[in-house]
């Protein structure tokens, strides 16, 4: 058994199967399937995954394996295996699929070099070089660039003169820290405590403490506790009493916190009617997907923590996701307490060094439970009892680059492959899993009241369009402002809540209607005010805010929108005696921002809580007890079909984070469409109408759950070609499917311009169609086949974004 199948890191189509490689005698028993190797490959070395180990090739001359990457897989069986059935349903290289699963700091980079071949000297080539290779026979690929020497050394490498190495290089530093230990018996360390002669004093002390604690100590801990100098430690090493080594230790994002430790707590009737199903099936070791339907506010993450105790209990493992970083400190606090170092986190706010621990004591099976965002769905455990999903309704479950997969789908292929349940929590279920739970695909368990049988929040919807017409031109209508103003009196807490980011939308001249648009896409600019400067959102570019408009010249140019920014102004000059703490992504940048926010409000000190998306969900504070909602309708305008469902969602998940504990909740929903079902409902909090509503509208127009969508999208820099290849593309898709399938397009995307390439769209709505799959490939193949087209190709199956 000494050949290996490779998968190489270079996503091509030519290239998205395995390679063999022969293995060296001195690896043979080492390397092993779902390690990460470096292998040569053409000219260049670069990194692969091992994905078998076998006896025999079909090809004659193999290549050797150049040396491994790991010292045990990275990759267990089961990952391995989840690959091939992600490359197969989102249609991506295999080599992104397994990199998906690996924390950042294990991604490999490459350095790249510009070496002298062996044979020649400096002085044969041409005079540019001679400085640059003076004493020294390779250069980097950035000094090459800076230099502008890429020309010549081209040149002079189609002579055979030079050669450009890939290094690989792992950006991975296990962090050190030195330890101080001791050499001798504790008789010996007594026995030289009483030798010392009075003086010493400070080194008797550092004898004293290992005489009393013989294991080893980091450095810094013993100079600090015993208040000496290195000084005094470095004398004893040298009359070797004691060692100093370096010793390898996790970062801990969380060493300087403290969690209380909890106990469980006694379930409700409902709760325990929930859990009873989930626990048999942990106990019988079956397969089954649980939907927990339950008001917000109705326990569900107790009901998680006890179910995950009795996984715990039978020696498996838990994986509970979050959506992204808006639910981590709070989860954090509610896992941390309750199993203590057994929780490992995996979320954005980390740096990649605190990544790749986390991830590692997971893979040396210290940890039992994982908690983190969408990836941690790829946790390296081998023996899962249980995959939880809270808010499962939450868009960022799916990724929107290759792999492009469903947080839920890859949960569900996992559990089934380790015959443990799967748990979707949520108050406002994705239509999908609803849908499902109807038809008996999933079991639906429900949470209808709150705990303590607490009154959901009164909602009032307030009609702007009134409000204009008495005259209240503010952001604030007059019932919320008096609202506002009564719980500054009474010392409670408020939610603002903003749907989007920046200081206002856009800029308009009043004369004219001219709008200031990116040059690059076919988008407004937003404008930031911190920096006063207009952004583009989407491919960056950054410009200055006009003081007259460019098209007629006209003063009247003005700020229309929005933003958290505007508000905090407007709240200022209104309420000036208010503290409002803002959230969005401008003040959340920073690493920790996000929790210290959340915990100077917690601690009362602020009065209003003002922010974006990441403040509707998973907030529990006792104080608040109003939520005001300013623009419920701006994602009801989106050429999206989900952008009803996903503003009910957001409404409720806002509402929900009012009056949660003793004192009583209002909730004031600011709309220009109050007639519209989704904000209507929401005010009431009807799921189930609006279930109804929602699957009406969803039927009579074919989108799911009733038909599968797959979108593709085709870009490129001039708008004929984009034009006649979408044309072809989608003919070849009507030609290979039933008619049963519905293929809209072509048509141009609601954003036709990102970055200088135009863009266009091909939806298709089916039901089952066995040939769709082998169709996209196809389509797919042909165009990564040609690079020099230009034309860049991506399919979506399930996309969650149309724009």
């Amino acid at each position: 058994m000494n050949i290996a199948s490779v998968v190489v890191d270079v996503p091509a189509k030519q290239t998205d199967r395995s390679f063999d490689y022969l293995i060296p005698d001195e690896w043979l028993e080492i390397i092993q399937p779902g390690m990460r190797v470096i292998v040569p490959f053409g000219p260049r070395k670069i990194q692969g995954f091992v994905t078998e180990i076998k006896a025999e090739s079909e090809f004659k001359k193999l290549r050797e394996i150049s040396e491994p990457m790991d010292l045990e897989p990275v990759l267990n069986e089961e990952l391995l295996e989840l690959g091939n059935w992600l490359t197969e349903n989102t249609l991506c290289f295999k080599i992104y699929a397994y990199q998906a699963m690996l924390p950042a700091a294990l991604k490999a980079k490459y350095e790249k070099k510009v070496m002298l071949s062996s044979d020649i000297k400096v002085h044969e080539l041409p005079a540019q070089l001679h400085e640059v290779f003076y004493n020294k026979d390779t250069i980097t690929w950035d000094e090459a660039l800076k230099k502008g020497l890429v020309p010549i050394l081209q040149k002079e490498a189609s002579k055979g003169n030079l050669e450009v190495i890939y290094l690989v290089k792992g950006k991975l530093n296990k962090k050190k820290l030195k330890f101080v230990s001791p050499l001798r018996s504790i008789a010996d360390l007594e026995a030289e405590l009483n030798a010392l002669p009075q003086r010493a004093e400070k080194q008797k002390e550092v004898l004293r403490y290992f005489v009393l604690n013989p294991e080893p100590v980091e450095l810094r801990h013993l100079l600090a506790d015993l208040n000496i100098s290195a000084a005094t430690v470095k004398a004893l090493v040298e009359k070797e009493f004691l060692a100093e080594q370096f010793m390898e230790v996790y970062r801990d994002p969380y060493e300087n916190r403290t969690f209380t430790r909890t106990e469980p707590l006694p379930l409700t009737d409902d709760q325990q009617s929930a859990i009873v199903p989930i626990l048999a099936s942990i106990e019988n070791k079956l397969h089954e997907v649980f939907l927990l339907y339950g008001v917000t506010g109705s326990g569900k993450t107790e009901i998680y923590l006890q179910s995950i105790q009795d996984v715990i209990e039978k020696g498996r493992e838990a994986i509970v996701l979050v959506p992204e970083i808006a639910l981590t400190p709070q989860m954090v606090n509610r896992f941390k307490g309750r199993f203590g170092n057994l929780v490992a986190v995996l979320h954005s706010g980390l740096s990649a060094g605190e990544k790749y621990d986390e991830w590692r004591k997971i893979q040396r099976k210290e940890v039992k439970v994982v908690v983190g965002a969408r990836s941690a769905i790829f946790a390296p455990f081998e023996n899962l009892g249980i995959i939880i999903i809270d808010e499962e309704h939450e868009t960022s479950y799916k990724q929107e680059e290759m792999p492009r997969y469903h947080a839920r789908e890859v949960a569900i292929e996992r559990a089934q492959k380790n015959n443990c349940p799967v748990v979707l929590g949520s108050a406002t279920p994705a239509l999908e899993s609803f849908a499902r739970a109807q038809k008996g695909v999933y079991k639906l368990l429900s949470l209808p009241n709150r705990m303590n049988k607490r009154a959901l929040p009164a909602v009032e919807i307030i009609d702007m369009r009134e409000e204009l017409r008495a005259g209240n031109r503010s952001m604030f209508s007059r019932k919320l402002f008096e609202l506002l103003k009564e719980r500054i009196e009474r010392k409670e807490q408020t939610v603002l809540f903003l749907n989007k980011r920046g200081h206002s939308s856009f800029v308009m001249c009043r004369d004219c209607g001219y709008v200031m648009n990116c040059p690059n896409c076919d988008i407004s600019l937003t404008y930031h005010k911190v920096k006063e400067q207009m952004k583009c959102h989407y491919c960056g570019y950054e410009s200055f805010v006009p003081n007259q408009c460019p098209e007629c010249s006209s003063d009247y140019i003005r700020y229309f929108g929005t933003g958290t920014q505007k508000v905090e102004d407007e709240l200022g000059k209104i309420l000036p005696e208010a503290k409002v703490i803002r959230m969005d992504v401008d003040t959340t940048g920073k690493k920790g921002s996000h929790e210290r926010l959340l915990k100077e409000f917690h601690e009362g000190k602020a009065d209003i809580l003002l922010g974006t998306q990441m403040i509707a969900k998973g907030l529990d504070f006792p104080n608040i007890t109003l939520v005001g909602v300013l623009s419920a309708d701006t994602m009801l305008h989106l050429p999206d079909f989900r952008s009803s469902e996903k503003t009910f969602q957001l409404l409720t998940q806002v509402s929900g984070r009012a009056g949660r504990h003793e004192l009583p909740g209002e909730v004031i929903i600011q709309t220009y469409t109050p007639e519209h079902y989704s904000v209507e409902l929401a005010g009431t909090q009807d799921y189930d109408l609006f279930y109804n509503r929602e699957m009406m509208m969803r039927k009579a127009h074919h989108y799911p759950p009733f038909y599968y969508l797959a979108l593709i999208t085709i870009s490129h820099e001039q708008l004929m070609n984009v034009v006649s290849a979408t044309e072809k593309i989608a003919a070849f898709v009507r030609s290979r499917l039933s008619n049963h399938a519905v293929v809209l397009g072509p048509a141009a995307s609601p954003i036709p311009r990102i970055n200088n390439r135009y863009r266009y769209h091909c939806l298709i709505k089916y039901k089952r169609e066995p040939e769709l799959f082998k169709t996209l490939k196809t389509i797919l193949d042909q165009y990564q086949a040609d690079p020099k087209s230009g034309l860049l190709v991506s399919i979506d199956v399930n996309p969650f974004i149309l724009m």
